[in-house]
């Protein structure tokens, strides 16, 4: 809803009580007065659900599988961050043939929430369209090649996680099960075709009319020196920041606000920062395999792009690259002699930081002698965003002043989803302080 008040005085608010094609609940106030942006407010107001908390005095085994139910659309990257996290504290190197189905894995996730959110959540905003629904209708055979492009992804996460939704096999050390290298080689020419599809769709994407809108972002991105990264590498920002996964709370630190239910994360001394597509795309250009980037200059899309806008076509080469890597993970398979190697438990500390769809998601955990869980922390990416976001708005409203009521509220919440935020991901952290006299 928009409203305009007292004529003449040019204040203007923007009030979205609930923000549509996200996933979970949140809300966004933008007051804007003499031109000038007054309050924002992306607002998290899903409850929390405390997953932290509730992994306290579980066993570290139960860890992948807890936190798994965190999202149902990047389930997997959970999953990975809590087993890395936990093979540090207990010094546990994986199988080499574990750690490419590990990145077969994240293959499946970035392509299944890729493309759910370009074509299904994001597209209808350039479209001028409210819902995919209504933009099959004029654009039939996008939405299908979309939901053939999704189905490959659903179809590895099912093949190596045992389901579609929540995979149940990862475990710490490996897998629970591994499968046989003739059911991984016979997905090649699906992921072929499949990639074949989303270079000609995302050609077509690029004819989109973007707005101009390029802010100042600190991007902040795992990097790995021969990878575009998943699950390992170093913590680099385009400000010079390079420091190992273990120091990531030396660095940036969450904070309350009253009108969210999520912790925003700044980094210290710079503020807020951009985690996701872009930034990956930024600092690990150059790990892109051939295909992704050839597609990207074709669309004349350069890194760094900072227009977040565009991050639709950035999530589409990001695609590009995972059926890429899907297909040469594919052709070098060869089973591990065992699903995981065998764990012993020790006292410690260990952090790990992958990258999910939406952008890095960092897992601490304490373990005791026997391998309980004495604490746990995980900041996910859209908790990182979320002061990003609000900065995004800060800076766009005053250049949408010129439009209608209803077009600026669109524009806002398109802005919002740039992000593809996962609000329900970003809910797991509430301080509660009791006081009684």
């Amino acid at each position: 809803m928009a409203t305009q008040t007292t004529p003449g005085i040019k204040t203007r608010t923007v009030k979205v009580d609930y923000l549509a094609r996200v996933e979970g609940e949140g809300a966004l106030h933008l007051r804007i007065k003499g031109g000038v942006v007054r309050d924002v407010r992306f607002s998290i107001f899903e409850p929390p659900r405390l997953f932290e908390a509730f992994l306290q005095g579980r066993s570290f085994q139960e860890a992948p599988d807890i936190t798994a139910r965190i999202c149902g659309i990047c389930p997997v990257a959970y999953q990975m961050s809590a087993a890395h996290a936990i093979e540090n504290a207990f010094g546990i190197e994986i199988h080499p043939a574990v750690r490419l189905l590990r990145r077969l894995l994240y293959c499946g996730e970035w392509i299944e929430s890729h493309v759910l959110h370009v074509f299904m959540l994001h597209a209808p905003d350039f479209l001028g369209k409210h819902d995919v629904l209504e933009m099959a209708a004029e654009h039939k055979d996008l939405v299908l090649k979309a939901l053939e492009m999704k189905k490959v992804g659903n179809d590895i996460v099912s093949l190596l996680g045992g389901r579609e939704i929540h995979p149940i096999s990862v475990r710490i050390g490996g897998f629970s099960w591994v499968p046989r290298k003739q059911q991984v080689r016979a997905m090649v020419d699906r992921f072929q075709k499949a990639l074949d599809t989303a270079v000609a769709t995302t050609r077509i994407l690029a004819t989109l009319p973007f707005p101009e809108f390029e802010p100042d972002y600190e991007f902040v991105s795992l990097c790995h020196p021969a990878e575009y990264p998943f699950n390992e590498g170093r913590v680099k920002s385009s400000r010079g920041l390079d420091i190992p996964v273990s120091e990531f709370e030396d660095h940036f630190r969450e904070q309350h606000v009253a009108h969210s239910n999520a912790l925003q994360s700044v980094h210290l001394g710079h503020g807020s920062y951009h985690v996701g597509p872009l930034a990956r795309f930024a600092l690990n250009f150059q790990h892109l395999h051939p295909v992704a980037k050839q597609l990207a200059a074709d669309i004349k899309l350069s890194a760094p792009c900072r227009n977040p806008f565009k991050s639709l076509l950035v999530r589409m080469v990001e695609t590009a690259y995972a059926y890429e890597e899907a297909i040469r993970i594919a052709q070098e398979y060869e089973p591990p002699p065992e699903p995981a190697v065998k764990v012993k438990p020790r006292p410690g500390a260990g952090q790990a930081l992958t990258e999910a769809p939406r952008g890095s998601l960092y897992h601490r955990y304490v373990l005791e002698a026997d391998g309980l869980i004495r604490s746990a922390k995980i900041v996910p990416p859209t908790a990182q965003n979320q002061t990003r976001i609000e900065d995004d708005l800060r800076e766009l409203a005053p250049t949408l002043l010129h439009l209608s009521d209803e077009d600026l509220t669109l524009r806002c919440e398109q802005a919002v989803r740039n992000y593809d935020p996962c609000i329900s991901c970003a809910t797991h952290f509430l301080r509660v302080t009791v006081e009684r006299s």
